[in-house]
């Protein structure tokens, strides 16, 4: 399994690599690019597209090295991710709406479900249904939410990816490990030309689908060892920080009185360091260490019991909670910030 996963990492890594660049000028000859705004950090038209090379890179890496026998259960997270990266490609192209970008992305929720990708923690098939879709549409969103920086939202699902990897070592598991190291490869490949300063964004044809594939890949993680409850939780902790991120901006903005999916501000995490004084790099890299956070953590309640997992779980909820409420007592001039 080690040598499959290594080889597929590198592939996806050379591959993002490779491609990043010529979808680069195919942004710029086709107009795809991102304009300065008010609530945006660059100053010059940056192009989108990165996302076609992320999609690219994972997909072909997982063809051309992934074990065949591997084939039929990988489909139908492909032909969602195609369908979510489309989505997210049309989006780049005419800003959809959010309610028909969030409608649209229950096509690929199904197809998870109907090729057997779907959460079994209830006895009635029905609430594993709803959860499922549920869990897939907030970490496609959560991901989403999370491209705000350069090079925030590909570390993030770097970091998740590489404790992936780990947890699927751990427990034995192929397919995770493969769709892991896909995904940790291609996002390593993409930074290079996204980190600050950024030459090329993702747009939401890349963090649409990381968020869809990341989410699939939590649902993919078994631990048998452990009561379905405590595998839950890990996933839960591995994409810990597009969770919190995503919750603080939802709470923020209810407390606001506006709609959390159409309005837009400089209320992210992210956002908030910098505005208490850290660069925007450093800002990123903070983020990349508490995902680094939550990976330990992850893999604790991996070993752990139910007792110990229930423990790590309420302790981290309800410190994040703390940290929601004390970010949104500071004085209302740092904490909106919008343009």
């Amino acid at each position: 399994m080690l040598a499959q996963v290594m080889l597929i990492f590198v592939a996806a890594l050379m591959l993002a690599l490779a491609a990043t660049p010529l979808v680069r000028r195919l942004a710029f000859r086709t107009n795809m690019v991102d304009r300065p705004a008010s609530r945006k950090f660059h100053t010059n038209p940056t192009p989108l597209l990165g996302g076609l090379a992320i999609y690219a890179a994972v997909i072909l890496a997982l063809l051309l090295f992934g074990d065949r026998f591997y084939v039929h259960q990988v489909a139908g997270i492909a032909i969602g991710a195609t369908l979510v990266s489309f989505l997210g490609f049309w989006d780049d192209r005419v800003a959809l709406p959010p309610v028909l970008k969030l409608l649209g992305q229950m096509i690929p929720a199904l197809i998870l479900i109907l090729t057997g990708v779907q959460v079994a923690i209830f006895e009635q098939p029905a609430l594993n249904i709803a959860l499922t879709v549920i869990w897939v549409l907030f970490i496609t969103n959560a991901v989403n939410f999370l491209d705000n920086m350069d090079g925030l939202s590909a570390g993030v699902s770097a970091v998740a990816s590489a404790y992936f990897v780990l947890l699927a070592a751990l427990s034995g598991q192929y397919l995770v490990g493969v769709l892991a190291a896909a995904l940790l490869g291609a996002c390593i490949g993409f930074l290079f030309y996204n980190f600050n300063p950024a030459s090329i964004f993702m747009g939401d044809t890349g963090s649409l689908f990381l968020g869809f594939v990341l989410a699939a890949v939590g649902i993919k993680l078994r631990f048998p060892a452990n009561v379905p409850a405590v595998t839950w939780m890990i996933p839960i902790l591995v994409l810990g920080v597009p969770i919190f991120d995503t919750t603080l901006v939802i709470i923020a903005r209810l407390r606001r009185r506006v709609n959390p999916l159409t309005t837009a501000g400089k209320d992210h995490l992210s956002h908030r360091l910098v505005r208490m004084g850290a660069t925007r790099r450093e800002a990123v890299l903070l983020l990349y260490l508490l995902g680094c956070a939550f990976g330990m953590l992850a893999i604790f309640v991996s070993q752990a019991t139910i007792l110990e997992g229930l423990f790590v779980l309420i302790a981290t909820m309800i410190a994040g909670l703390t940290v929601i409420w004390w970010l949104e007592q500071q004085p209302p001039a740092q904490r909106n910030g919008e343009g």
